[in-house]
């Protein structure tokens, strides 16, 4: 019991001496992880990226387990979709379109 101890407390220091656990924060029920990008060009490649390799590996009879890989690319492009800013291009777009009128 006394060698589980110093390993657990050895463990700690090293974790404490590090900068670790950095990349996923605490967001409610969840954790939540930063993605850089310059600009919404660049998310929409990235998202296209994702949509395009999910397409390929679910195409591909080699894999072992496409449809689950593909299941995770999937949601991380859901969840990089800009749905309100998709709301103000609406918006733009209809006003735009009355300006033509």
């Amino acid at each position: 019991m006394e060698t589980q101890q110093k390993a657990v407390t050895e463990l700690l220091e090293i974790v404490n001496k590090g900068n670790y656990f950095n990349k996923l924060k605490p967001n409610n029920d969840s954790l939540s992880a930063t993605l850089n990008v310059s600009c919404y060009s660049e998310l929409n490649i990235i998202v296209t990226a994702l949509l395009k390799a999910s397409i390929t590996m679910l195409q591909s009879e080699n894999s072992t387990k496409p449809f689950s890989d593909a299941m995770v690319l999937v949601e991380m492009a859901l969840q990089l979709l800009p749905n309100d800013e998709m709301e103000l291009l609406d918006e733009v777009f209809r006003v735009e379109l009355d300006i033509k009128k």
